[in-house]
């Protein structure tokens, strides 16, 4: 019996399955909001300093970013149950030892486990939506798992805060072995025998792993100091370099190797490379948004820091609402129209943004906020449905990975970019000043700053819009409304 004949499970146990891959993803989630939450305790607690601090959060992400791709690439090989299983319990154990950490190097080091552990879940998640549910519910349930996800991330905070308050921030760590453990358990029983226990007599592409890893982590690592650092300083110049190294050697490699990580067959199915890339900048928007915000909320806004939180949160909770609804009109009309107009709304959010006062109303932040939001949601799950539909089912487990990559990838973009714009033209404006030093008199040029960079976002949204609609239309079953799915990576 073919992969795509296997029977999926009954309707039941397809949402029992949806739980358990749901749990994994919302602590994968819930766990990033939370530590940058707990960083100033953190800090305080080991009494270093904010550099040594922000490789808690820096080892996670590079970490994450670099082994996605592999994992995914191991997940087709071993079974989607077994890595994904394996990375809850990596997460748990990782989290046990960041809650006993007794100094901040311990602390990283132990994020690192961590983040291996998300690396094996996240590169799994979607894959498993799409393996479990047939595809007339499909776009439905990743729509819900994009609503897992904004919970997680609306969640963390308050949660964080709460925990911080009434233990201490060890306690974030601790809540997730648990929950981790019985969640690993349930997967590893619930899909024996599944689509997600399927195994192929592969050979896992080591050399590629390894170079991929490489690759990425020096590129994000550039990117993310590079403002700092300064942009032909010999540490970045030796970054990109060692990243140009490696794309090289990728390139040799995986043209030599039987079962690459890389398929360039993939790439060139339009269906799938398009929605990527569309995605890289729709996250590349929003976290451009969502890192400059709340700078914006605190200083020329005015507002109490305890308030920030609730004020990003309405982007979050638009995600948690409207997912579901985009995800089911998937299922009826396809990706491109959706795609095509959420990425217009999230250029109307950006431009609107940047026509903000220095002090407006609490409304007036709230709907363009909640327009980023509603684009978001509108966009992700049919332009991951779509990715995963335009591959085979052999192919999944990098589809996933690469689908998380792409979203990891436009977050540090979104950053980077924000980071550095802001940062070149408030310098400039302000003849040498720092946005650590502001103070109500810089007010006009860091407005001036905020708007440049909200404009340079819209456009970039604009670009995402072309993007989106080039990918063209679905293909429609004729049985179902519902997009359908690829038999194959030709026919394109």
């Amino acid at each position: 019996m073919s992969e795509t004949d296997r029977p999926t499970p009954h309707s039941t146990q397809n949402w029992l399955i949806f739980l358990m891959v749901a749990i994994g993803i919302f602590m994968a989630t819930l766990d990033g909001s939370i530590v940058n939450v707990a960083l100033p305790a953190i800090m305080a607690d080991f009494t270093v300093e904010l550099a040594t601090i922000q490789w808690v959060v820096m080892i996670y992400l590079l970490t994450v970013t670099s082994l996605l791709l592999s994992f995914g690439r191991l997940s087709d090989i071993k079974g989607r149950r077994i890595v994904y299983s394996t990375g809850l319990l990596l997460f748990s154990f990782g989290s046990l030892f960041c809650g006993i950490a007794p100094s901040a190097f311990w602390l990283i080091g132990s994020r690192f486990f961590q983040g291996l552990g998300a690396a094996m879940t996240m590169a799994c998640t979607p894959a498993l939506i799409v393996d479990t549910f047939p595809e007339t519910e499909r776009g439905r349930a990743i729509g819900m798992m994009g609503s897992v996800v904004a919970s997680g991330l609306t969640a963390g905070p308050v949660l964080g805060g709460l925990l911080i308050h009434f233990f201490s921030w060890r306690a974030i760590f601790y809540i997730n072995i648990p929950i981790g453990l019985l969640t690993a358990a349930g997967v590893f029983f619930l899909l024996r025998g599944s689509k997600a226990d399927i195994k192929r007599p592969e050979t896992f592409d080591w050399p590629g792993a390894a170079i991929m890893a490489v690759l990425l982590g020096s590129l994000l690592m550039a990117i993310t100091h590079a403002y700092e650092w300064g942009y032909f300083s010999w540490p970045i110049l030796l970054l990109m370099g060692v990243c140009i190294l490696a794309a090289v050697c990728l390139l040799i490699v995986e043209s030599r190797v039987k079962h690459p990580i890389l398929s360039r067959s993939l790439f060139a199915i339009r269906l799938f490379s398009l929605p990527i890339l569309a995605a890289v900048i729709l996250f590349v928007c929003l976290f451009l948004l969502v890192f400059l915000m709340p700078f914006y909320l605190i200083y020329p806004a005015g507002y109490p820091i305890n308030g920030v939180g609730g004020i990003m949160a309405c982007i979050f909770v638009a995600l948690f609402v409207v997912s579901p609804f985009s995800g089911a009109l998937y299922d009826r009309i396809g990706s491109r129209l959706l795609c095509t107009l959420a990425m217009a709304i999230i250029a109307a959010s950006l431009f609107s943004l940047s026509t903000l006062p220095a002090r407006t109303s609490f409304f007036s932040i709230i709907w363009r906020l909640s327009l980023a939001g509603i684009g978001t949601a509108v966009f992700l799950p049919p332009n991951s449905a779509a990715a995963f539909s335009a591959v085979s089912p052999k192919n999944r487990g990098v589809a996933s990975a690469t689908v998380a990559a792409a979203r990891n990838l436009g977050m540090v973009l979104g950053v980077a970019i924000a980071g550095a714009i802001f940062n070149s033209v408030f310098y400039k404006l302000s003849n040498g000043f720092s946005l650590k030093e502001y103070q109500p008199a810089l007010e006009g040029i860091f407005m001036d700053s905020f708007r440049f960079v909200m404009k340079g976002g819209g456009f970039i949204a604009l670009l995402g819009m072309i993007i989106a609609f080039l990918r063209g239309p679905d293909r429609l079953n004729t049985g179902h409304s519902g997009p359908k799915a690829r038999s194959g990576e030709t026919g394109l």
